[in-house]
This record gives structure tokens, sequence and C-alpha cells, in this order.
């Protein structure tokens, strides 16, 4: 599908362009809005009114973006405290090796989620 985060904008005066740059933002417009289709028609129905005022795939997923990961500072001490979290992790004498799989990995996805990959040591 290409960029389409990128945002499509008119010349001028469309007049004196040529039929080649009308065809490639004729296309560059319609990627854009089969993007934006997308997106709307994958969030949930209490979601949509938050992005149904964009005129765009790029201007849609930043909304997004920024509801759901919050602003570069929010982001940055979520991700300090999922790795506090993760580094400070130990296993309770009463849990059992699933239950503790399932909260590394649970965490895990969180770090991913925002952007954070561990390797494994050794890797």
């Amino acid at each position: 599908m290409g960029d389409s985060r990128r945002r499509v904008t008119l010349p001028e005066d469309s007049s004196t362009s040529s039929s080649a740059e009308k065809g490639k933002l004729e296309n560059k417009k319609a990627k854009d809005s089969e993007a934006l289709y997308y997106i709307q028609t994958a969030v949930a129905d209490h979601i949509f009114p938050r992005i149904s005022v964009a005129t765009s795939a790029k201007e849609a997923w930043s909304i997004l973006q920024k509801e759901y990961q919050g602003s570069a500072k929010v982001r940055i001490i979520k991700l300090q405290t999922l790795r506090r979290d993760f580094e400070n992790m130990k296993m309770k004498d009463s849990e059992t090796i699933d239950e503790y799989y399932t909260k590394v990995r649970e965490l895990v996805n969180q770090l991913k989620a925002m952007g954070r990959i561990y390797q494994k040591k050794g890797s």
C-alpha cells in the first residue's frame, strides 16, 4: 500500500500540472482514501468518532497514536516503568512456571507495543 501516512497536497493551480502529474496525484489520493477507509473500518464503534474528522490516513493514524501512546514524555515514563518492572520481575514461590511465563510475556508484549524490543541473552 506504500506510505499512507504522507499527506497529499493539491497544487495551487492544477491547470498547469501535466497529465502525468495529475495521474500520480489522483493515484496518491486514491491510496490515501483507501488507507483511511481501512483505518476507519478497523477501529471499534466507540473509537470511530475520534477519527471521523480526519481527512487523511496520516491524520487518523496520528490521532490514534497520540490517544493510545500519549505524548513523547508519557511514552518515556511508561517505558521506564515497564523496563523497571521487567528488570525487577521475580518468580514467587507460590507461582507456577506457566503463571510466571504468562506474566513475563504480557510485560514483553507491552514493551513491544511501546516500540521497545528486547533480545534474548546471548543473541
